[in-house]
């Protein structure tokens, strides 16, 4: 029995176990889907990603894409996963 009261919060601290290479998939969101799919090719255009519509919310003032595309290694995909969520027309990337 755990005798903390107080349990320690969840925490992602841990590096995941990805065996690379391997299909890695983001979540692109923002308020312009022609913009979006811009900014993807521009970032990630040499991998050729795979890009498909995700969800539109109810107002239509936002988007998200999935970006589907093949990461060598840990440093090629935080590359892609920075530099899309540094561009202005990115508002989050999961």
């Amino acid at each position: 029995m755990n005798s903390d009261p107080f349990p320690k919060p969840f925490s992602c601290k841990e590096k995941p176990d990805i065996s690379y290479p391997c299909s890695w998939l983001y979540k692109v969101i923002g308020t312009d889907e022609d913009a979006l799919r811009q900014v993807i090719q521009t970032v990630c255009g040499a991998n050729n990603p795979q890009v498909s519509t995700s969800h539109t919310s109810s107002g239509g003032k936002y988007c998200s894409l999935n970006v589907e595309l093949q990461v060598e290694n840990e440093e090629i995909r935080l590359g892609y996963y920075h530099n899309l969520t540094n561009h202005a027309v990115v508002k989050v990337v999961l």
